[in-house]
């Protein structure tokens, strides 16, 4: 059985077209890498990504969990010789693997989150006690605090239908 991978350089095209223009630039010196503090704690190479895209790799990128473990720290875009745009290569992928069906199941509990109460982290009543006791609103000004804000935000996750890649209600 062979182990030979089709490269469909279509999908690099679109990486590149949807705003990842630096993707040639990569020559793979591994800066990228050595520098990555998830790397450090996990299986995620980053070079090894970015390869991939390059070579069109598409189904070795979308649907795995290494396209969701980059934290955006941007530590290899300022430490790239070539200045590749590495973090927003890696947010395109993954709205590419969002469009495709694919999504990390942590980004999918934040989605449902924002959908459910208008804010990523559930916020609890020590939390509102605690702005209440500093003088601040009880809920941050953010669409957890505006409801008339938390509908309109809930509108455009419908309307866009990310609502239904989370799971959220």
């Amino acid at each position: 059985m062979s182990n030979i991978k089709e490269p469909d350089m279509a999908f690099a095209k679109k990486i590149i077209d949807a705003g990842g223009k630096t993707l040639d630039l990569c020559y793979q010196c591994g800066t990228c890498t050595a520098s990555c503090p998830s790397g450090r704690m996990t299986a995620f190479r980053t070079r090894q990504l970015i390869r991939k895209a390059q070579l069109g790799l598409k189904n070795d990128i979308l649907p795995t969990e290494e396209l969701w473990m980059c934290t955006t720290c941007y530590s290899c875009v300022e430490r790239c010789p070539r200045d590749v745009e590495i973090v927003d290569i890696i947010l395109l992928m993954r709205n590419l693997a969002v469009q495709e069906g694919y999504m990390a199941e942590a980004h999918k509990k934040i989605g449902a989150n924002l959908m459910r109460i208008g804010a990523t982290v559930p916020f609890g009543d020590d939390m509102k006690q605690l702005r209440a006791k500093m003088g601040l609103p009880s809920n941050p000004p953010t669409t957890a605090g505006n409801e008339k804000a938390a509908d309109d935000f809930r509108k455009i996750m419908k309307k866009t239908q990310f609502d239904k890649k989370v799971g959220g209600a």
